[in-house]
């Protein structure tokens, strides 16, 4: 038998365990003499030097004579005794709590639906795993039932092709008829490079700000000044309309700046990208529609930059506008190569530093961010840490651990150390977007994956 106190009504302590231990982030029942039911979940496990087993965890709340939540509030009591909680228990944890995604099944109890809270992404989530993980996958799963639950929309910054056929349903089950039928009638719209067939990915030069123009052919206001001064000038006195004729004009200047700025453009090679809009739909005209979901396909295109220019001006647009206060969840998949440290570009930089605004100040204007990438490490430390929702899969670095566990306090360390053990498709989600920390195996996808491994040739 297992007996455990709690001196304060938010924590419990448990010992003298003679038989199978309990785990870390499993949900158990703690009864009082009197009858009085508690629900706790354990955080750590250890073996005392008798060979007992001890622990600790976290109390979330009464229980009442019909199973339900009665208090999300715990009490202190002196004695109790601890069995693992029922389905049935565990069940209510995340419907009382309003947990309505379905993103699988607990690992502990694979006969409850493991569920975050559709609300609580009104808060900034990193999502993190290593390659192989199932991350992109799973992030997938989320983004489906996001569309299928709720009102939300959101713009996915899009690498790798993963989610470009996300309007395309696989073949239905009977358990997922009903959102299958649901995510048909959702608005999705995908965007890509114009080689790439389908709605081109464009965006309009003329709608961006003097600095991001200016963060496009790598000028500094300063250190080029004379450069970017001609810049300022370059609509009003040349005009860019008929592009193929800037060059020209600004080289027939004789202005030793101006023939400096054609130079740079040409160097650049810049009115080569295909991703300049002119007269047509821009990016931003096609988010200001506010489709259900705007996939956007940035890594086809043929000048390394261009899909910076693509997120910056997407960014800048939301920024600008968000005094109108229309909520907007921003998916940045591989997030390091928009939210690094240090980028080596203007360009780069004037990205990150628009993230790290969004982040620090985007929340109360309805912008929200969801970052997935490899490592912790090679996002902006000012971004991480505005961030109230995690979602882990396997990390086997003990470094990125580590800076996780320093970064994301609400996670409980023995299940942070749970990660290099998880098989693909497992996942630690800890933060305000689920009722308690959860360790869940993810359910499959109800739209066809884009992108996919290159599978080693054989004989």
């Amino acid at each position: 038998m297992t007996h455990a106190s709690s001196l304060d009504g938010r924590s419990f302590r448990f010992d003298h365990f003679d038989g199978v231990p309990f785990v870390p982030g499993g949900f158990v029942a703690l009864t009082e003499p009197d009858g009085r039911i508690q629900l706790g979940q354990v955080d750590a496990v250890s073996v005392t030097v008798d060979g007992a087993h001890s622990g600790t965890g976290r109390l979330l709340g009464l229980v009442g004579d019909d199973g339900r939540m009665r208090s999300r509030v715990g009490a202190p009591f002196r004695i109790a005794e601890v069995t693992e909680a029922g389905d049935d228990a565990i069940d209510h944890i995340f419907t009382d709590a309003g947990a309505t995604l379905a993103i699988g099944q607990l690992n502990e109890s694979p006969e409850v639906a493991a569920r975050l809270v559709p609300g609580r992404f009104n808060r900034h989530t990193f999502w993190c795993g290593q390659s192989g993980s199932g991350k992109t996958y799973a992030l997938g799963v989320v983004l489906e039932q996001l569309l299928v639950a709720t009102r939300l929309p959101m713009v996915v910054f899009d690498p790798n092709g993963d989610f470009v056929r996300l309007r395309e349903l696989r073949e239905a089950t009977q358990q997922d008829a009903a959102d299958q039928t649901a995510l048909a009638g959702r608005a999705i719209r995908v965007l890509r490079p114009e080689h790439a067939g389908g709605d081109p990915l464009r965006v309009r030069f003329t709608e961006m700000s003097m600095r991001s123009r200016a963060a496009v052919l790598g000028i500094d206001p300063l250190t080029d000044r004379a450069e970017y001064n001609a810049l300022m000038h370059l609509e009003l006195e040349y005009g860019i309309e008929d592009q193929d004729q800037i060059i020209p004009r600004l080289r027939a200047t004789g202005d030793p700046a101006a023939v400096a700025l054609a130079l740079r453009i040409d160097n650049l090679r810049l009115l080569e990208w295909d991703l300049w809009s002119g007269d047509t739909e821009a990016v931003t005209d096609a988010l200001e529609e506010r489709p259900d979901a705007t996939v956007l396909d940035i890594g086809g295109f043929t000048f390394p930059d261009e899909h910076l220019v693509v997120a910056l001006s997407v960014l800048d647009d939301l920024w600008a506008k968000r005094e109108q206060r229309r909520p907007i969840l921003i998916v940045i998949d591989e997030a390091h190569n928009l939210c690094a440290p240090d980028p080596d570009s203007p360009l780069g930089r004037a990205v990150r530093d628009r993230i790290v605004q969004i982040a620090a100040e985007g929340r109360k204007f309805g912008l929200w961010l969801l970052l997935s990438t490899q490592r912790p490490s090679k996002v902006h430390s000012g971004i991480l840490s505005q961030c109230d929702n995690l979602a882990l899969m396997k990390m086997s670095s003990p470094v990125d651990l580590a800076e996780l566990a320093t970064i994301f306090g609400f996670a409980p360390a023995a299940l942070l150390e749970r990660s290099p053990a998880f098989r693909q498709g497992e996942a630690l989600f800890a933060g305000g977007f689920v009722p308690a920390p959860t360790v869940a195996r993810m359910r499959t996808r109800l739209t066809e994956e884009g992108g996919v491994d290159v599978r080693v040739p054989m004989r």
